[in-house]
């Protein structure tokens, strides 16, 4: 039954697709405004459905022993909920990507020839932990005239569900279809299986988690999926390089937040500067920080522990920092290849010319010079709310935008040409 259940929801997503793909601007708003509405109601009621849900999800999750940083991730209060509806207002007032026109020009054949962006169709989300992400990936799907279909983890069952409801009485209330956002319950892997595997149904499919989930979707998959497998993302510091900013950078890229994909984890240093650097991270160590470094960068930092192989391109997601001297610029560059998972990778330095070397010659989603890692953001680099972070290249590359769920297509006006040969 999970197959047959799956395949009538998507064809009826494939429809509300259909329909929404042609709606004006001002409709979708209207359900942007209206959900942001609903979600300041229940943020304003102590005893509203969807914290009373979010509540009895954390209480589950608390008692089944998740980890602390996942249960912080799942929890819904006033303030959070508040910020979601702040980000659909800023979401509504961001420009429609549907509809505009690209590249028109005038064939030698009297043709005028461009492109138009139009949606994707019907998006799959399949994500863990957080709820807040059912309300972003709705938001955009709609905006970007798309219908999705969300499959939230079993741990935010009950606040997914509360969600859900409210954007599905938003659409209602604008005059859209309800079945532009679609909850597939979650059970185990089998209706992930699924899912992945309406090809014909489902055109895109987006995962949003650990490194196993996206694996398992990106295995059992017969539609396109956006990869993003880890961030191992690395900062190397340049010879010369100003060794006050290389700190500044350093402390915020990795213990911001740990948890978090662009964060810092591992730290590149040329040997010119490794002296003067790298005793310096002993104020991060009494933060709390555990260094794990190779043999020069232990010898110049006592506390540090000797560093393994497979320390070299982790995801550590912790309080844990993996440090190596190199010898060279292109060093770094070879270590950035060998171990880096295309991203978010830094460099500090004074050198131009090493500067645009490296944004040349790194492959990752997004390169920066003398900045945090952390800016590899859709809401730092000015693109709104974000659907996640591709580390794959086809369709997109970083951070995905509204314009990211759209495809183009060409457009041709003629009177009257006929080809020949």
């Amino acid at each position: 039954m999970i197959e047959a259940d799956l395949k009538a929801a998507a064809a009826r997503a494939r429809a509300a697709a259909r329909s929404l793909g042609a709606r004006p601007r001002a409709d979708k708003d209207r359900v942007l405004d209206a959900l942001a509405r609903a979600l300041d109601a229940e943020a304003a009621s102590p005893g509203s459905r969807l914290l009373a849900a979010n509540a009895s999800d954390v209480a589950e999750a608390q008692s089944s022993g998740l980890d602390a940083a996942l249960v912080d991730r799942l929890r819904l209060d006033g303030g959070r909920v508040l910020a979601m509806s702040a980000a659909l207002r800023s979401l509504a007032s961001a420009e429609d990507p549907v509809g505009a026109v690209i590249g028109m020009e005038r064939r030698p054949n009297g043709l005028l020839v461009g492109r138009t962006r139009i949606p994707l169709g019907v998006i799959a989300m399949i994500y863990e932990a957080r709820p807040n992400v059912t309300v972003e990936a709705f938001a955009l799907a709609l905006k970007s005239g798309n219908a999705v279909m969300l499959r939230g983890g079993k741990e935010a069952r009950r606040s997914n569900e509360a969600l859900v409801s409210l954007c599905r009485a938003a659409l209602a209330e604008a005059g859209l279809p309800e079945d532009a956002a679609t909850l597939v319950p979650p059970g185990g892997r089998d209706e992930i299986r699924v899912l992945v595997g309406l090809s014909g149904l489902i055109d895109l499919a987006i995962p949003r988690g650990g490194e196993a989930l996206i694996r398992f979707v990106t295995e059992h998959a017969k539609v396109p999926v956006i990869q993003h497998y880890k961030g191992v993302c690395h900062m190397f510091v340049d010879e010369g390089a100003d060794l006050d900013v290389a700190d500044r950078l350093v402390e915020n890229a990795k213990l911001q937040r740990v948890g978090v994909c662009n964060a810092l984890e591992c730290l590149l240093v040329h040997e010119a500067v490794a002296a003067d650097l790298i005793p310096r991270l002993g104020r991060l160590v009494e933060l709390g920080l555990e260094v794990r470094g190779d043999e020069r960068a232990c010898a110049l930092l006592p506390v540090a522990r000797a560093a393994t192989p497979d320390d070299w391109g982790r995801e550590f997601l912790a309080k844990i920092l993996a440090l190596r001297v190199v010898p060279s610029f292109d060093a770094a560059l070879d270590h950035i290849a060998q171990y880096g998972s295309n991203h978010t990778e830094a460099i500090v330095t004074r050198d131009y010319g090493r500067a645009q070397r490296f944004l040349r010659e790194v492959d990752a989603s997004c390169v920066l010079v003398n900045a945090s890692t952390r800016f590899n953001d859709g809401g730092e680099l000015g693109l709104g709310a974000e659907m996640g972070i591709s580390t794959s290249k086809l369709h997109a590359y970083g951070p995905m935008g509204l314009e990211h769920l759209t495809t183009l297509k060409w457009i041709v006006y003629g009177e009257g040409q006929i080809r020949g040969g």
